[in-house]
């Protein structure tokens, strides 16, 4: 079988040396170009030292990009929106991982970035990025945007109960402490580590971007509301969510239960994590490094009709690269599951 010819724009950074990772790995990829306009003719290894012996590219410009099959794009918000007709010109299929095509909405693009988008006209030819929900439009799709992290968690810990009308509308609570590797690899005065180690800082109480993605995947034709606040923490990896929904009707968590089985039961990247004892009762995003698994759990408050639902992911993985890789495999009709099967690690 003839590969598929990928390159990535953007590769130097944590999700760019994730996605490098897992596709250099994968059996039916072969990755022909990687650019970085800051390492320009440096090995690929120098910057992403845990690929020492696993490839020889060297970044390229981006100016200097061949045509090929897909282009995987990992650039900074607000840049592929403005290059899109030129990647579109290189690949006849595309998926980007950043945030300038997650929205349908221009209005909502603008309200929440702050700017007007620069081809609105596209914003509906790209599938919004999450396979368990957008699955068969995958399969067909020619331009994919990768789903946020933070909004990846908090929707697959969601959409059971939003798409069988479970919950009230207006009062969905979502904290999400995630790590540090969700801010990038650019240093900053929040990155240098005095002040960043054994943190547990609010960065963003209201007003996340996220929320929109949230927002537009769970609302189902009805008006919601979402309120989410993000903490940074001292991990690297992984982001915990902690969703708080109130439901309409008196469930028992037996039947909880069978909601999310019946959503989820089939999904080979997410896991139902409820035990009754033991340390790992609820999911840990500790156990989910490297992997492309989302691991739901939730507990009913007895005196109270509050569902407090929790969601764990890697922000690199199943928030970034892996997910992205995911979308790949529907594309081209591989198995979903191809070059994503690690199970982690124990201890760690």
């Amino acid at each position: 079988m003839e590969k598929v010819k990928v390159s990535i724009v953007g590769g130097s950074g944590y999700t760019g040396g994730e996605l490098i990772r897992l596709l250099l790995f994968h059996p039916y990829v072969e990755v022909v170009e990687v650019t970085s306009e800051s390492y320009t003719g440096k090995f690929v290894y120098k910057i992403h030292p845990n690929l020492r012996k696993s490839t020889t590219l060297k970044f390229i410009s981006a100016s200097e990009l061949q045509p090929c099959d897909l282009l995987f794009l990992c650039l900074p918000h607000n840049s592929s929106q403005n290059q899109i007709d030129r990647f579109k010109n290189l690949a006849p299929r595309i998926i980007d991982l950043s945030a300038d095509f997650r929205l349908k909405s221009e209005s909502e693009y603008e309200k929440w970035y702050g700017h007007k988008h620069a081809r609105p006209e596209l914003l509906n030819e790209f599938i919004y990025g999450i396979p368990e929900l957008h699955r068969e439009e995958m399969k067909n799709a020619k331009y994919i945007s990768s789903a946020g992290c933070n909004a990846t968690a908090s929707i697959l810990g969601l959409y059971p109960l939003y798409k069988n009308g479970l919950v009230d509308e207006e009062r969905t609570v979502i904290e999400v402490k995630a790590g540090s590797s969700e801010g990038g690899n650019k240093v900053n005065e929040g990155s240098h580590h005095p002040e960043r180690a054994g943190v547990v800082r609010s960065y963003m109480p209201t007003q996340h971007r996220h929320t929109a993605e949230i927002l537009q995947e769970l609302s189902f034709g009805k008006k919601i509301n979402v309120h989410f606040s993000a903490t940074a923490i001292d991990i690297v990896r992984g982001l915990l969510a902690t969703c708080h929904v109130f439901l309409k009707k008196d469930l028992q968590e037996k039947e909880i239960w069978k909601i999310y089985r019946e959503a989820y039961g089939n999904e080979p990247f997410i896991r139902i994590v409820k035990e009754s004892e033991g340390i790992y009762r609820y999911p840990e995003p500790k156990l989910l490094s490297g992997t492309n698994y989302c691991d739901i759990g939730f507990k009913k408050d007895e005196f109270s009709n509050r569902l407090v639902v929790i969601s764990a992911i890697d922000n690199l993985m199943k928030g970034a690269a892996g997910q992205a890789l995911q979308a790949f495999n529907l594309m081209y009709g591989f198995d979903e599951k191809t070059g994503l099967e690690f199970p982690g690690l124990h201890p760690i």
